[in-house]
């Protein structure tokens, strides 16, 4: 006999789905195998638990087993638990329609009479300007558009659809399996209410065509990567007079050569030399409006961030402008010649005279920990 799956995680069948998940982690961690090596017993616990926990946690699952018990779940059981006892559903899915059907949550697709067309979605590239400053694009897009000949009816021009028979124009009828009442969709009119019986020839009943249309964006200054922009009334056409769906245009931003962008404020890699880093001045920087000059502290270090106020970008939910933060990277010069070698030893000399800590405190503390590391 099949196991009642709220006796199997001791609780009751009105229990919540707190309550479920925290009976099922507790005989989860009570029963599993790595727990019990060897304990037949303990492992068919632990699946039974985990089979339970399955079917209970899925609120469609559930409800086809509170109504129908395991033969909701499992079409090879009858509603007496055993192979072959009569049960009426070839799977779950095919119930759960009927269940959905019988009280009225049936979906819209099964609705009579006009339909809104689909929402559509148009990926939209942008360099970080064009983001940043605002831009008019034009864009093309594939759809489905309302049929000029027939106006949308999808019957021909100087005619119109009737209503269907079968159903009297409910999209939908009735029938009885059992003791149930099931409402299904029509199979004349498919769910439409209405029948073409003589179809417009150039969308061919469908009261729709596919076509292409060019549509102008506006892209509003400061725009961020994945934002959206919602054209209604712009996505496909709706059949049978009903409204068109809406575009919605998502928002990608190319990389940039000198720029990255985080919301309002930009960073960039800013390369100097070591002689600037350590004695300090000021250099020349790119900023989305012009060159300005950057002043660089006396020993500055490699990785130091500086921020220049108010040079970044204004977002489309912050008035105030971001900044920009340039990022040192000290560049170490290269190919030098037999002369510059010896002048730079001389100058190393120098340093060590007055001793490393003076000028490498950052150096020295991590020789420091290295040293007490390998001490203890």
């Amino acid at each position: 006999m099949a196991k009642d799956f709220y006796e199997t995680l001791g609780v009751a069948r009105n229990a919540s789905q707190t309550e479920l998940k925290k009976a099922y982690r507790q005989m989860a961690m009570k029963y599993h195998p790595d727990r019990n090596p060897g304990d037949k017993s303990a492992e068919e616990s632990f699946k039974d638990a985990k089979e339970a926990y399955e079917i209970l946690s899925d609120p469609q699952k559930r409800a086809a087993y509170d109504q129908f018990g395991h033969a909701g779940i499992n079409p090879s059981m009858g509603a007496g638990g055993a192979p072959g006892g009569g049960a009426e559903f070839r799977n779950f899915d095919d119930m759960f329609r009927v269940f959905g059907d019988i009280f009225g949550m049936g979906g819209a697709g099964e609705q009579a009479g006009p339909h809104q067309g689909a929402n559509l979605r148009y990926n939209l590239q942008l360099t970080l300007e064009e983001a940043i400053h605002g831009t008019t694009k034009q864009i093309r897009i594939p759809t489905l558009v309302n049929c000029k000949e027939c106006n949308g009816s999808g019957a021909k021009k100087g005619s119109s659809p009737v209503k269907c028979s079968t159903c009297n124009g409910e999209g939908q009828v009735r029938m009885q399996r059992g003791f149930f009442s099931i409402q299904q969709t029509c199979p004349d009119c498919h769910g439409h209410g209405e029948i073409i019986k003589n179809p417009c020839p150039a969308c061919h009943g469908h009261g729709r065509y596919e076509d292409y249309k060019t549509l102008s964006v506006k892209i509003p200054a400061g725009i961020d990567q994945d934002d959206r922009i919602r054209l209604a009334g712009e996505g496909e056409a709706g059949m049978y007079g009903g409204p068109s769906g809406d575009l919605f245009v998502q928002v990608s931003i190319k990389p940039h050569p000198l720029f990255t962008r985080d919301h309002g404020n930009l960073y960039c890699e800013t390369p100097i030399g070591f002689i600037t880093a350590a004695l300090g001045g000021e250099i020349e920087v790119p900023t989305l409006t012009g060159v300005v000059r950057l002043h660089i502290p006396e020993g500055s270090q490699n990785g130091q961030s500086l921020r220049l106020k108010g040079r970044g970008v204004r977002t489309l939910r912050n008035s105030v402008t971001g900044d920009l933060i340039c990022k040192l990277v000290i560049e170490t010069p290269r190919k030098l010649t037999a002369k510059q070698k010896d002048l730079l030893r001389e100058f190393e000399k120098s340093l060590n005279e007055d001793g490393k800590a003076t000028h490498f405190p950052e150096s020295q503390s991590w020789f420091a920990k290295i040293k007490s590391f390998f001490e203890h």
